[in-house]
């Protein structure tokens, strides 16, 4: 009769095949990324046959990868359950992560009735493309994500869509009255994000089917909530998302400089890594999230 296998093994190779990454695995398990690749490559030899198809990002689990991991989750979690100290906390927090104006404005809001019933949270904010290779490295449960993930190693799923809206305090928008747009506003400063201007060309190729002109009076704020209170106390015009600034267009610190027919809309993900977590509120704050943004969009961007 053949030799059981490693018990070990198996809890390593549960921990890839669920954080798709081996420095995720490392994290998750408490050990150094050296151990997980010798106890996989281990596991490898024993059943003759790769488990995993290494990629410069990540891993992605071959077939027979899917079907050990589909026989031994359900064990090694109850083995898991019984061998837990009963003084150790029994879930861990789940670390959610993306951009600091959305969660800062609308996402802790959202999440706020798990934190109440007892969910814990480790919340990290920064920009889209550092939190996804952080995420891919284990640091994170979910990211919130201005973009879609071209990648194979994260699973995303679509979060709420941001509307776009051209403003500028009362002061310019009296000033811009019946001239034509965009070309009048190559006499008005510009307060943006980054000198790429992504949210504004983003807004150009939308609406008016053209690149924006470079302006020769451009300042740059890395922080949306900043380039909101320059723009209210008169610096300039900008795109905002909505979400921002509909207290301000409401009271009028604000005023639209254009109204599209329809609006431009960026579509944001909440990504994860492939597998299921041994932390079962990381699933929980997921599905809250995703049915607390469908609610919270349809009450304020319908």
């Amino acid at each position: 009769m053949a030799d059981p296998l490693d018990l070990n093994q198996l809890r390593t190779f549960l921990a890839v095949h669920r954080s798709g990454s081996f420095t995720a695995a490392a994290h998750l398990l408490g050990l150094s990324q050296s151990t997980v690749t010798t106890q996989i490559r281990a596991l490898e030899t024993r059943l003759g046959r790769e488990l995993f198809e290494r990629r410069a990002r990540g891993v992605v689990p071959l077939p027979y990868a899917d079907e050990l991991a589909a026989q031994v989750a359900s064990p090694l979690d109850h083995l898991s359950g019984l061998t837990d100290d009963a003084d150790t906390p029994a879930v861990e927090p789940v670390h959610l992560a993306g951009p600091a104006e959305f969660l800062g404005a609308v996402g802790m809001g959202l999440i706020a009735p798990l934190i109440a019933d007892g969910v814990q949270l480790r919340v990290t904010t920064g920009l889209t493309d550092d939190l996804l290779d952080e995420l891919r490295a284990g640091r994170h449960d979910l990211v919130i994500s201005t973009r879609r993930p071209t990648s194979r190693s994260l699973i995303s799923e679509p979060f709420a869509d941001e509307e776009f809206v051209l403003v500028a305090a009362p002061a310019w928008a009296e000033r811009l009255e019946g001239r034509a747009l965009p070309a009048a506003l190559a006499d008005v400063p510009l307060i943006a994000y980054d000198a790429d201007l992504p949210i504004i060309r983003r807004y150009w190729r939308y609406v008016f089917n053209d690149h924006p002109a470079t302006s020769t009076q451009l300042t740059t704020i890395p922080d949306l909530r900043g380039i909101r209170t320059a723009v209210i106390a008169g610096a300039g015009w900008t795109v905002l998302p909505k979400y921002l600034c509909r207290a301000e267009l409401d009271n009028k610190a604000l005023i639209l400089l254009h109204e599209p027919d329809e609006a431009p809309l960026n579509t944001a993900y909440l990504v994860r890594r492939p597998g299921g977590s041994a932390n079962p509120h990381v699933a929980t704050v997921r599905r809250h999230l995703l049915a607390a943004a469908r609610a919270w969009w349809a009450d304020h961007e319908c």
